[in-house]
């Protein structure tokens, strides 16, 4: 066999190889994916007190990540749990005074939603303008509670389920953030030295990803917690009831691209407004606007500025993609991936360019 042909072999064998392997691996961690992105996440988050409390114990890399997943596991447990029971106790207020409203207009069924007298007016409304008939709204009303009550069991099903798989990954995540605070810089500098980039450029391209990592992470988190809690804060005002259940769905639904929180706030409004409490309902529009939803303006800003450089644009394209593609860590890790591709082709742009002074990794500009 020539030399050529012998170097040709053994490319190819090992290019098979690599991608057998790599669909074998892929099988084997297929199961393990989410639980290993948020494990590595939080093992990056907590770099910082990892190496401090590591110095203050000598040295002692497993004593250190094992008191920082028991403060992780404690962090996660108890105020989750707080939040449950006070979640369940106002949950149960508002069943309570659903059933209430229910017995006192003598609404033993579906169709009987028309006695509620913000229906009646809205039958009468319609009635006057289109040949809608309170019979055919009791026909329709019986059939979407027919099929709110299959939903309704289905999802319940799907909730159970998907609440164990939830505490199974929260155990592996938690199993595995051990290793990657007690091992994880070691395996990254290994990762790193795999990247064919020089020392310059690899330093700039993991401060780059570090900070915009932090900024996307520390942005999200902070203005969930802010716009939850000015959503309860603001049903509050208006006197409405469970404004800890709906804190903690507005916390949630602030994480929802372009919309938000207004998916809590402003049907709430429409409520007070059909309800008569005109006064009550322009006010939580306001508050809605002014105050949770230009939080956003003020919070972000201040854990963003100085931390990343990239445009907003693609934060948002890789937040919408990578939950998408990944779920709920797509929302972290699809900014990441896109700041990772600007990076390297701002990279390959200055090599075409030639040497010149050093630029930013990131051509996309300020946050």
């Amino acid at each position: 066999m020539k030399p050529s042909e012998g170097h040709f072999y053994s490319r190819v064998f090992g290019l098979i190889a690599a991608g057998l392997l790599a669909v074998a691996l892929y099988k084997i961690l297929a199961s393990f994916i989410a639980p290993i992105l948020w494990a590595a996440l939080l093992a990056f988050l907590l770099l910082p007190v990892n190496q401090r409390l590591r110095r203050r114990l000598k040295g002692r890399a497993g004593t250190a990540a094992l008191l920082l997943t028991l403060a992780m596991l404690v962090a996660l447990v108890i105020p989750s749990g707080l939040l449950m029971a006070i979640f369940a106790g106002q949950a149960s207020e508002l069943g309570r005074r659903v059933q209430d409203a229910a017995a006192s207009y003598q609404i033993a069924r579906p169709g009987d939603v028309v006695k509620l007298p913000v229906v009646g007016r809205a039958l009468h409304w319609l009635e006057a303008r289109v040949a809608i008939t309170p019979a055919q709204v009791q026909d329709w009303a019986v059939s979407a509670a027919r099929t709110l009550l299959q939903t309704l069991v289905a999802v319940t099903r799907a909730a159970f389920v998907s609440a164990l798989g939830v505490a199974v990954d929260l155990l592996m995540t938690l199993f595995l953030l051990f290793f990657f605070l007690r091992d994880g810089e070691g395996m990254a500098r290994s990762l790193l030295a795999l990247v064919p980039l020089d020392a310059g450029r690899k330093e700039r391209l993991t401060d780059h990803l570090a900070a915009v990592t932090r900024a996307v992470v520390y942005g999200a988190l902070l203005t969930a917690l802010v716009q939850g809690a000015l959503v309860g804060i603001g049903f509050t005002i208006v006197r409405l009831p469970s404004p800890v259940v709906f804190g903690a769905l507005g916390a949630m639904a602030s994480l929802v691209p372009l919309v938000g929180t207004a998916l809590v706030w402003a049907p709430a409004a429409g409520v007070l407004m059909i309800q008569g409490r005109w006064g009550a309902g322009i006010f939580l529009v306001a508050w809605g606007v002014i105050a949770v939803s230009g939080s956003d303006n003020v919070v972000r800003p201040l854990v963003v500025s100085g931390r990343a450089q990239i445009a907003t644009l693609p934060v948002l394209v890789g937040l919408l993609g990578g939950i998408g593609a990944f779920g709920l860590i797509g929302m972290f890790l699809g900014p990441i991936i896109i700041a990772l591709v600007l990076a390297l082709l701002g990279f390959a742009a200055e090599s075409l360019e030639g040497p010149g002074p050093p630029q930013a990794p990131s051509p996309s500009g300020t946050a």
